[in-house]
This record gives C-alpha cells, structure tokens and sequence, in this order.
C-alpha cells in the first residue's frame, strides 16, 4: 500500500510540476520576451480590433485586393493541411483549371505564362498568407484598372512589403497579402 501511496504522490507532483507549472513558465517568459508573437502576431486596424494575423492567411476575391494563394481548406483556421494529391490527380488538376480560368477572366492583360504557381497551387497547411513578389506583380495591372492607383505607386507597395529570405538565406522572399491590402485599403475606398 506504501508503494501506491508513493506513486500517487509523485504522480501528482509531477503532473503539477510539469504539467501546470512548465506550461506557466514557457507562457510567461514568451509573454515577456515576444508578446507579439505569444499573442498571436495578431495585425489590429485603427480602431485596435484584431482582423488578421500575420501567420494565417485570408481570402480576398473583390478584384482591387491582391488575391492569396488558394486554400484547399477555405482558409479555416481551425485546422490545417491539405489533400495531398499527386500532380497526376484528376481533382487537383481540376481545381488547378478552375483557378487558371478565373485568373485568366481577372487579369486578360496578363498571358497565363506568366502566372506564377504559387496563385493556383495551395500550401502545405492551407492557410500561407504570403505569396512570391512576382505573383503580387502580375496583379497589378488588374488593381491599377480597379483603383486607379498608378502602376509606379502599387509596385512600390510590393516593395515596400516584401520580406527577404529569413537570416538572409533562408526560404525565398515573400509577401503579406493581408499588410498588402490594408496599404491598399488605405490608399483607396474599396467598395
């Protein structure tokens, strides 16, 4: 009976300990070095409500926003992933040829050749919120047309919000679809 008594007691010590305690020190000292990030990385409007993150992306059809990447889970957050089909699978070169079709029936002024994969292919997770610079570019001219914001002034934009390779060489660079918008937004009412 001593044995068991001994096992529940460091048993409970232990699930305290561990998972009580441990919990409130990782949580605390993120909260303490990078709230930002324990937080979220949470993106705020004037107003100070939260409407994004930077770490999951939003779906953006109206034609003057710059478009994401497609989501094979329709950007719901509450789960990630996506199918993991083959190149070969009829029902993702099918959403691939819908995705072509509405590209093209948006931007007729840009040939398809140079429609960049990352506008017509998802993620691994399904929620990316960044897509290459060149696929923010080759919305432009659709934008421009939409906005009336000059060409100069929206390729400055793409700059000004692309992010380089992470520690210079990691990854490729990329841009928030979502910060990229809501420069937009504040440049021109969008209806």
């Amino acid at each position: 009976m001593q044995v068991w008594t001994i096992s529940l007691r460091v048993s409970l010590a232990l699930l305290l300990l561990l998972g009580l305690g441990y919990n409130l020190l990782v949580t605390g000292i993120a909260q303490f070095t990078m709230p930002h990030q324990a937080n979220g990385s949470l993106i705020y409007n004037e107003q100070q409500e939260p409407i994004g993150s930077e770490l999951i992306g939003q779906q953006f059809t109206e034609p003057a926003y710059f478009h994401g990447r497609v989501s094979s889970i329709e950007y719901n957050a509450a789960g990630s992933g996506s199918g993991n089909y083959a190149p070969s699978n009829p029902d993702l070169l099918a959403r691939m040829e819908a995705s072509i079709q509405e590209w093209q029936k948006e931007n007729p002024e840009v040939p398809i050749s140079q429609l960049p994969a990352d506008l017509i292919t998802n993620s691994g997770s399904g929620l990316d919120p960044h897509i290459s610079p060149e696929a923010a570019r080759v919305q432009i001219p659709r934008i421009h047309a939409e906005t009336g914001i000059s060409e100069e002034e929206l390729m400055q934009m793409v700059d000004q919000h692309t992010k380089g390779r992470q520690f210079g060489f990691l990854g490729e660079p990329v841009v928030s679809v979502l910060e990229l918008n809501l420069e937009l937004q504040s440049k021109f009412t969008i209806q």
